[in-house]
C-alpha cells in the first residue's frame, strides 16, 4: 500500500514558492521543498490530485493557486520508518495570496525563490532539484506554444 503525495511547483513571474520544512516533520525536516502533502480518501471522486495540490498549497502557505494545473511527473521513495510513498508534482500558476507559514508544525519559513537561488541552496535536496528542474522545462515548453 502506498501513501500518494502531491507537490506543486508554483511560479510567479520568475520565482517560484519553496518552503523550509519544519525540522518536526518525520521526513526531510529542515530542507527546502515544494509545497504540498498528502492525498485524503475521498471515496469516488474526480480530480482528486489537482483539488488536493490546489488545498495544499492554500492550507501551508496561504495562495491560492489558478484552475489549470499540469503533472509533471511522478517518483517514488521509501520514508526512514519504511511506509512507501508516490509523489506527484503539479506545475502550477500563482493566482492570489501572500505567501505565509500558516502551518509552523509543517513550514518553517516560506520564500518566494529564483531557479538558480533554488538550485545552489545548502538545504535543497536532489529531489526538490529534480522536481524543479523538470517543472521549469514545462513550464518552458507550455510558454512557446
Amino acid at each position: 500500500m502506498f501513501i500518494v503525495n502531491v507537490e506543486g511547483a508554483v511560479c510567479r513571474g520568475d520565482k517560484w514558492l519553496v518552503i523550509t520544512r519544519s525540522a518536526k516533520e518525520e521526513h526531510a525536516g529542515g530542507t527546502l521543498s515544494l509545497v504540498g502533502g498528502k492525498v485524503d480518501i475521498e471515496g469516488g471522486s474526480l480530480e482528486i490530485l489537482e483539488r488536493t495540490v490546489k488545498r495544499e498549497v492554500d492550507e501551508e502557505v496561504g495562495v491560492k493557486i489558478k484552475d489549470a494545473v499540469a503533472f509533471v511527473y511522478s517518483s517514488s521513495f521509501v520514508t526512514d520508518d519504511g511506509r512507501n510513498v508516490i509523489n506527484m508534482v503539479f506545475l502550477c500558476e500563482y493566482d492570489t495570496g501572500t505567501a505565509h507559514s500558516k502551518s509552523p508544525d509543517e513550514v518553517e519559513a516560506v520564500y518566494w525563490m529564483t531557479f538558480d537561488e533554488i538550485m545552489d541552496h545548502p538545504a535543497a535536496p536532489p529531489w526538490t532539484k529534480e522536481s524543479l528542474r523538470r517543472a521549469a522545462a514545462l513550464a518552458e515548453r507550455l510558454q512557446q506554444r
